[in-house]
């Protein structure tokens, strides 16, 4: 009788498992993540830890990911000022390394305490870098 009860979840998470594109949180992994001040040939070229506000117009979260090859899901980057979201970017991930980044305008006056999290569909933060803007 519980084997007849349990063929049908069986079934369903076989097929959970098995559809393509479909990447749960454990099959992504964050291999590199970087707030900086430019993207150059789809790499970043500093790690930012504290900057002023006056001294870029934008600032880039930058991710690079390993995951399975067929991979085709997608991940947020949200940025906080002192803990309050202040944007999100919704970004793809497709095959098994991958590299994105989102683009945060830098306003005069913006300091505090920044962060931006990578987070998966789930809504589970993969990672978080923190800076300190003047």
């Amino acid at each position: 009788m519980i084997r007849t009860r349990m063929l049908p979840v069986i079934a369903a998470l076989a097929a959970t498992l098995a559809a393509p594109g479909l990447s749960r949180a454990g099959d992504l992994k964050i291999t590199e993540m970087a707030v900086t001040t430019k993207i150059v040939k789809g790499n970043p070229i500093d790690s930012v830890r504290r900057i002023s506000s006056t001294s870029v117009k934008a600032l880039y979260c930058f991710t690079r990911f390993s995951a399975p090859e067929d991979t085709d899901t997608t991940i947020k980057q949200v940025w906080y000022l002192d803990d309050q979201v202040v944007a999100e970017y919704e970004l793809p991930v497709k095959g098994a390394h991958w590299r994105t980044y989102s683009r945060k305008a830098v306003e005069k006056g913006n300091s505090g305490e920044w962060r931006c999290d990578a987070v998966d569909r789930e809504g589970k933060v993969l990672k978080s870098v923190s800076f300190r803007m003047n």
